[in-house]
């Protein structure tokens, strides 16, 4: 579980699915009002306030982005008002009463970092024959990354391209949204074919 913090009152929860198994939740369980999301739920909570002194009272939104093969980010807000999907008031321990209000949405973006560009290299030329839609290449907070859409893929070739995915990178909890806004654009479009045909 990393926890980052976006703002005053938001913070960036990434939840891999080791996390989550390990509560012996499921993907789906996460919007579902069942105790131990509750308990997954205060957990984070508790690690956000240990590590960014982030306090939890009154009305919290959580969005949740589950992520293929990567994991899940939540992002906690605090002080969001209104019902969207599950309203439920919950007491914490110190007897603070909070407002949760979960929206879920799913990627089906593949988003990795790599360190170095070589890296990013390597593994382009490495997946290029598995895709027919090479996705887009940002530089951001220096670091390179893949973002990947409309993969076309059984599921064995798209645990395989995982796979090599994460020899030379790793999955990020960075959304899309972030890198379209705040990163610098490598290659638009197809970046995995452009990368193979100008880099060796």
């Amino acid at each position: 579980m990393r926890v980052e913090r976006l703002g005053q009152d938001k913070i960036r929860i990434f939840l891999t699915f080791d996390d989550l198994s390990e509560r012996g939740i499921e993907k789906e369980d996460m919007w579902r009002d069942i105790p131990k999301v509750h308990e997954l739920f205060n957990d984070m909570m508790e690690q956000a306030y240990h590590e960014l002194g982030f306090e939890v009272s009154g009305p919290v939104a959580v969005e949740v982005f589950a992520l293929p093969a990567q994991g899940m980010v939540v992002i906690v807000t605090r002080g969001k008002t209104g019902s969207k999907v599950e309203k439920e008031e919950e007491e914490y321990e110190d007897d603070d009463v909070y407002e949760l209000e979960v929206t879920l949405e799913e990627s089906e973006l593949v988003i990795y970092s790599f360190r170095d560009f070589e890296h990013l290299v390597e593994a382009a030329h490495r997946i290029n024959a598995m895709l027919t839609n090479g996705g887009a290449a940002y530089f951001y907070q220096g670091k390179y990354y893949l973002v990947l859409e409309e993969l076309d893929l059984d599921q064995e070739r798209y645990q395989k391209l995982i796979a090599i995915l994460s020899e030379y990178g790793e999955a990020t909890p960075t959304t899309v949204y972030v890198l379209e806004e705040y990163g610098k654009v490598v290659v638009a479009d197809d970046a995995v074919k452009e990368i193979c045909r100008h880099f060796r």
